[in-house]
């Protein structure tokens, strides 16, 4: 019984992971109603970063060393200041399922950071995978052949995202293993919301003007897609590892496509589709055969 209820945990931390942070990528559209994208990501950081630090007060968890605090600003601002910007920008011109698809290409820019600066091996099947997964992207470029100019500024944006999350998980595994998953997470989501304070006043002066729907949309962004999921990653990586933890993520995507039709009505177009499946083709050659080596 204790071992079924141990794998039921697993599953259940899975699903919650992939499904909060699938949401997110609708609830983006939906908040971008009434809030300019860096409202959104100001608002959203800072409610995360107060839960996370409630949390770290509680749990009397220690400050990080003084040696470390800038490497933390630098990561925090890569991953968190510059991914939920740049990502909600984005927004403006793509869809939320077309933006969770490029945003798959993470693994590949983290891989060839690892390559260049940490002198990982990068295979020649890693790099085929990386063409593969980059022709996805232009097939998802010329998705809307209408608006094939606006397309492209969300789709540079959203790679921006993109690399900026790379170089966050691309340089945190020395952190990882001197501070813990979890309190290298709130270390790091405090620095990004720090770099949005000076956003804020505007940000506030946004939510009477607000629908409710709106303001509810960032509250749930704050709260839940950006402090559950890596609570729960934490414990999935705990018990199973690494690689397996998070490998079920690549299902991200497929469930933001189906919350983005059933929360906003988006259908993306069939070619816009086709190259997110070669997204994840490429994106899945490349990280199986990183981890084999």
């Amino acid at each position: 019984m204790s071992n079924l209820k141990y794998r039921k945990s697993i599953i259940f931390a899975f699903a919650l992971t992939i499904v909060l942070w699938a949401s997110a990528f609708p609830m983006i559209k939906v908040a971008l109603h009434d809030f300019k994208a860096i409202d959104l990501a100001t608002l959203r950081l800072l409610i995360g970063a107060l839960i996370l630090f409630t949390f770290a007060v509680v749990r009397k968890l220690p400050l990080p060393q003084v040696k470390d605090i800038p490497v933390i600003l630098l990561l925090g601002f890569c991953g968190f200041t510059v991914y939920h910007t740049a990502l909600g920008i984005g927004e403006y011109y793509v869809s939320a399922g077309v933006a969770s698809l490029l945003v798959s290409t993470t693994p590949i820019f983290s891989a060839l950071l690892a390559k260049v600066f940490l002198k990982e091996r990068f295979s020649t099947k890693a790099w085929i995978g990386s063409l593969i997964a980059f022709i996805g992207v232009g097939f998802i470029s010329l998705g809307d052949h209408h608006k094939l100019n606006v397309a492209l500024i969300g789709v540079v944006l959203i790679l921006l995202a993109s690399f900026g999350e790379s170089i966050y998980f691309a340089f945190q595994k020395y952190y990882l293993d001197k501070y813990g998953f979890i309190p290298f997470t709130i270390y790091t989501i405090i620095a990004g919301a720090l770099f949005m304070v000076i956003f804020l006043p505007d940000s506030v002066h946004q939510i009477p003007h607000a629908n409710v729907i709106s303001i509810m949309a960032v509250v749930y962004l704050g709260i839940f897609p950006t402090v559950i999921p890596y609570i729960c990653l934490a414990y999935t990586i705990n018990k199973v590892g690494v690689s397996d933890a998070t490998i079920s993520l690549y299902l991200t995507p497929a469930i933001a496509l189906i919350l983005a039709f059933i929360l906003v009505g988006e259908i993306p177009t069939l070619l816009a589709l086709l190259g997110g499946i070669v997204i994840l083709v490429g994106v899945t050659l490349t990280s199986l055969n990183t981890e084999s080596q």
